[in-house]
């Protein structure tokens, strides 16, 4: 593929290879020299038209970690604030010889008419657009899953809360489904989607049936500044009925794993006991991000040919011969 818009687009197959691709290029997060010369040469741009820290900050470390030139772009403070047209950035950015764009923007679908447009040849990677999808995170959950519980087949996933407004949700559901796993969606109704009876996963209004045979608890953020109109009646109340604290935590089986997207309410959907405990994989959720992004950029711009065993090369031992 030349783009990755959508966890959906993705097959089995095409999943498998990001994430063991993944895999090989995570031994880097443990040598002392984090980098590869593999995209030496190459331009990326991450076009952000909204605020974040750990993607933005993932998708850098990546490009850098394989050598690329990346060049930063902050909606605040350019031009789109004067008015510039998402086809006038994209065509400034063409000028400069972008090779890969990375776009986080508040309308669902824009990563999608940029790469769908002759205004820019790049490859086109979507960080986020709005309340759509988010597919590099849901590659990065599965392949934290996949490290600690094997294969996900079979896997019985819980994503909890904000489904509504959330592109993780719908990333996670549809890569998971691809590789398998059981999906349920928990939250109150007000915040499940209209139609979600579509999506080929089972829902629950109810978080303590649910938790005992989960293998894996996704807490999402309750997202406010989304929200116009009185979802649920306080945040106490949603904390009594769909937060994560330690005696809810307490239900689930002992191998199962407490998961967050980042930034987290603690207090809210998740309490900080839970968030600190050797439970949560959260932390390493942002160390994986790091390199399943390597792979995404790895693999769209070296091309899926090209041999990821000669891209990382054996860690050379430092004792003399």
């Amino acid at each position: 593929m030349k783009h990755l818009l959508s966890a959906g687009d993705l097959d089995r197959d095409e999943a498998l290879l990001v994430l063991d691709t993944a895999e090989k290029l995570r031994e880097l997060a443990d040598r002392p020299i984090k980098k590869l010369p593999t995209l030496r040469g190459r331009t990326v741009v991450n076009l952000f038209f909204e605020d974040s820290t750990r993607t933005r900050i993932s998708f850098e470390a990546a490009a850098k970690r394989l050598s690329a030139d990346v060049i930063n772009f902050s909606a605040k403070g350019s031009s789109v604030e004067k008015g510039e047209s998402l086809k006038d950035t994209a065509l400034t950015l063409a000028a400069m010889g972008a090779d890969a764009v990375v776009v986080r923007h508040p309308a669902s679908g824009a990563p999608h008419r940029l790469a769908a447009s002759d205004w820019i040849s790049a490859s086109v990677l979507n960080a986020g657009d709005g309340t759509h999808e988010h597919p590099t995170q849901a590659l990065l959950d599965a392949f934290t899953m996949r490290r600690h519980l094997g294969e996900l087949e079979g896997r019985r996933i819980a994503i909890v809360g904000d489904v509504l407004h959330s592109r993780v949700a719908r990333s996670n559901v549809l890569l998971l489904q691809t590789l398998g796993a059981d999906v349920t969606l928990v939250g109150p109704p007000t915040l499940l989607p209209v139609g979600v009876e579509q999506w080929s996963v089972a829902t629950s209004y109810d978080l303590d049936s649910v938790l005992p045979k989960t293998d894996v608890v996704m807490m999402l953020r309750v997202q406010r500044e989304r929200m116009n109109a009185a979802f649920f009646p306080s945040a106490r109340e949603y904390s009594r009925r769909y937060g994560l604290d330690a005696v809810r935590m307490a239900a689930l089986p002992d191998h199962a794993l407490v998961m967050h997207p980042g930034p987290m309410n603690r207090g809210m959907e998740i309490s900080a006991d839970v968030a600190d405990s050797t439970r949560s994989v959260i932390v390493e959720q942002v160390t994986n991000g790091v390199a399943v992004r390597m792979a995404a950029l790895y693999l769209l711009l070296a091309g899926a040919g090209s041999a990821v065993d000669d891209a990382v090369p054996e860690q050379r031992s430092r004792e003399t011969p």
